[in-house]
C-alpha cells in the first residue's frame, strides 16, 4: 500500500541557504531510492525559513527503510543546529 507524507521543516533565521543545501543533496540522494515514488519539496512564499515535502512511497517499509539510510542519517545531523522546533510529519490518504 502507498504511503503519502506531507513533511514540514522550518530553518532558524539567517539559514535558509545552508538549510537549502542540505535540503537539495536529501532530494536527490532520496529520489535514487527504491521505493520513493515521489519526492518533492516546496518552501513557503510568505516565510522563506518554512519548506515542505510531499512524498509518496511504494509502502511502508521503504519509508522505513528511507529514514536508515546514510543520506537521511547525515541529513539529521546537519540540520540539528539550524532547525526551528521539530519536524512536522503527517501520514495521509488520498482523498482524490
Amino acid at each position: 500500500m502507498k504511503i503519502y507524507l506531507t513533511a514540514l521543516v522550518k530553518c532558524k533565521a539567517g539559514t535558509t541557504a545552508q538549510m537549502k543545501d542540505f535540503l537539495d543533496k536529501l532530494v536527490a540522494a532520496s529520489r535514487q531510492e527504491e521505493a520513493c515514488l515521489q519526492y518533492e519539496l516546496y518552501q513557503s512564499t510568505t516565510d522563506e525559513t518554512q519548506f515542505i515535502f510531499h512524498e509518496t512511497w511504494a509502502s511502508q517499509e521503504g519509508l522505513d527503510q528511507h529514514v536508515k539510510q546514510e543520506h537521511f542519517q547525515l541529513f539529521s545531523q546537519q540540520i540539528a543546529d539550524i532547525i526551528d522546533g521539530p519536524l512536522g510529519i503527517y501520514k495521509t490518504d488520498r482523498v482524490h
